[in-house]
């Protein structure tokens, strides 16, 4: 079959090769990729960001495919079956934080950038009826990852005001999405007009450019503050968030792109009863309430654009320059 793995001994970093098929062992499931979706987890694995890399494993987290065999007869149902794969294995007992144990797929087990996979039973979700291989394929990992953030964390509910930032990446575009179809009043951020003019677009009713340094006064001024922020930069910007929350409010971080704050407005926080939360990833019962959210509200996954893995550089570079509006899809 083929793949793409990491090698750091290339230039790019990555390589399409030609690797032995997955052999299954107890549990698993043999999977037909039919489309992939690129995280920037995958691009910090080509930039040496991320720990215990190992060249030659098949990079990517986001699958879809169809299930060609099975190791165990008790799982035959499963053969033929269009699925959704979850990346995260191990997530553990407590819904309240993953394990110690806990992996996603792609580094440094075997990820999705391939023909097949070998991947346990468990892993696999019906793939829903309203999806395409591409929108399919673009859920799992920033899918969840914003399901968590919003809805488990964030306790987001109808006629809430959220605020989305960084809109135009994967985990902000499905927060946005989620928070549309709950039925919240949904504002967004970025530094560019483009992708602020998409969202309002898409459902926004207001878009704030984040380099202005009086957007949060507008903000508050526009909608009262946030009942609800997700925040996948973090950085000193943190402090224009707890600037723009409502008292009482919640912020939730899922990454911190922009590096750790120099200072924090600690009195505006307990003054202000806010909550600081912390999420990543997500649990089987969280994958489980994601899914049932797109296929209820019939939720359809913005997609930027479509590689085929031949042309993975290309994907990864489209991805490194920040210009994506909806996750980047590839194909075998």
């Amino acid at each position: 079959m083929k793949g793409i793995v990491l090698n750091r001994q290339r230039d790019s970093k990555i390589e399409f090769a030609s690797l032995p098929d997955p052999e299954l062992k107890s549990g698993e499931a043999l999977i037909r990729i039919k489309a992939a979706a690129l995280n920037h987890r995958d691009e910090w694995c080509r930039q040496g960001l991320y720990p215990n890399l190992s060249d030659g494993t098949v990079l990517g987290s986001d699958g879809a495919g169809i299930v060609e065999k099975v190791s165990d007869t008790d799982d035959s149902s499963w053969v033929g079956k269009e699925v959704i794969i979850n990346p995260a294995m191990y997530w553990g007992p407590d819904q309240r934080a993953q394990s110690k144990d806990f992996k996603i797929l792609g580094m440094p087990r075997n990820g999705t950038f391939a023909e097949y996979l070998a991947v346990p039973v468990d892993r696999l979700h019906l793939k829903p009826e309203h999806l395409s291989w591409e929108e399919a394929a673009a859920l799992p990992l920033a899918g969840v990852t914003a399901y968590r953030a919003l809805i488990y964390q964030g306790q987001a509910a109808g006629g809430d005001s959220i605020l989305i930032s960084g809109i135009g990446g994967g985990v902000a575009q499905f927060a946005f999405q989620y928070a549309l179809a709950i039925g919240a009043q949904v504002s967004v951020s970025s530094s560019r007009a483009d992708k602020l003019e998409k969202a309002k677009h898409l459902g926004a009713h207001h878009g704030y450019r984040y380099d202005d340094p009086n957007w949060t006064d507008r903000a508050v001024l526009e909608t009262g503050g946030f009942d609800v922020i997700i925040d996948g930069a973090a950085g000193d910007s943190i402090n224009q968030l707890i600037h723009a929350c409502r008292p009482g409010g919640r912020i939730v971080l899922y990454g911190a792109t922009a590096g750790l704050p120099s200072k924090l407005e600690a009195r505006k926080v307990y003054w202000n009863q806010l909550k600081i939360m912390g999420s990543t990833m997500g649990s089987d019962e969280d994958f489980i309430g994601m899914m049932s959210l797109v296929k209820e509200k019939r939720i359809h996954p913005v997609i930027d654009q479509i590689f085929s893995f031949e042309d993975a550089l290309n994907a990864f570079e489209h991805m490194e320059a920040g210009n994506q509006f909806g996750k980047i899809v590839l194909k075998p």
